[in-house]
């Protein structure tokens, strides 16, 4: 091949570049995604856990949700209040107050105060756990099995097994992410400072929670006769609280023959 033919493949080959590279160019600018510049701020304000909680896939969607689409500034639990203080700043809005809340778990069943059916040797998950024969070992079918399933799933250690159930610590952050492993659903999420709450899931009643616990609601409806503020119903043979009502007056903590519902100031 002579230096000419040389010349000319190289000449070819870079204007083949230059031609494509204008057209990439021009194609970027004509398919240009616009992005508010607000977006990017909510970003780096969040907490970066993209734990979901919020409602949305992640961090990134919820901050697009929250500048374009005017997703409550409230979402983030893992931010708590001051991220709402922050996000209200930025998206120029009134802030709003925001309780904080936490993860419960409705459940006292410990290895002294429950029965088991049987030894379970299996694979310590509450999920495989509850496949089995009555919902697993536990003699309340809706009892915590203590395998840690919830422990797993948090990503903030919020979560210890003592005594053979889940216990939520300090550093809960309400994410929820237990709330959606819990095979029993047992967790809910509450506001932090209600602190008379009913520690069982039971649906039997009567004799049947109390060969299985001694700590376990029998739906026997003395906690809901003793509120003066309609504060506590039973449904499904449990007691629940409606805390948009409860001013933990400690009546139905007072009455009930099992001690299933605890107030947390003076545990």
């Amino acid at each position: 091949m002579d230096v000419t033919s040389i010349v000319y493949s190289a000449l070819s080959i870079g204007g083949l570049g230059l031609v494509f590279g204008i057209g990439l160019g021009v194609a970027a600018k004509v398919f240009e995604v616009k992005v508010d510049p607000l977006i990017p701020i909510v970003r780096d304000a969040l907490p970066g856990a993209n734990c979901g909680a919020c409602g949305f896939a992640g961090c990134d969607a919820y901050a697009k949700a929250v500048v374009e689409e005017g997703a409550a500034v409230t979402s983030c639990p893992v931010g708590g209040a001051d991220l709402v203080v922050e996000l209200s700043k930025i998206m120029g809005v009134e802030s709003i107050e925001m309780a904080k809340h936490v993860a419960y778990v409705k459940c006292q069943g410990t290895c002294d105060t429950a029965k088991e059916k049987y030894i379970y040797n299996g694979i310590y998950d509450c999920k495989n756990a509850a496949f089995l024969q009555g919902k697993g070992s536990k003699g309340c079918e809706f009892g915590c099995l203590g395998y840690g399933t919830c422990v797993k799933a948090c990503e903030f250690n919020a979560i210890d097994i003592i005594d053979g159930i889940a216990v939520i610590n300090d550093n809960c952050v309400a994410c929820g992410q237990c709330v959606l492993e819990c095979p029993k659903d047992l967790i809910e999420i509450i506001p932090e400072d209600k602190k008379v709450r009913v520690a069982c899931a039971s649906q039997d009643k009567g004799k049947p929670v109390k060969e299985n616990c001694s700590t376990g609601c029998i739906a026997c409806k003395l906690c809901e006769k003793a509120c003066e503020f309609d504060a506590i119903k039973v449904e499904k043979n449990i007691a629940r609280i409606d805390y948009e009502k409860c001013t933990e007056c400690n009546a139905c903590v007072l009455k009930c023959p099992t001690k299933a519902i605890i107030d947390y100031r003076q545990a």
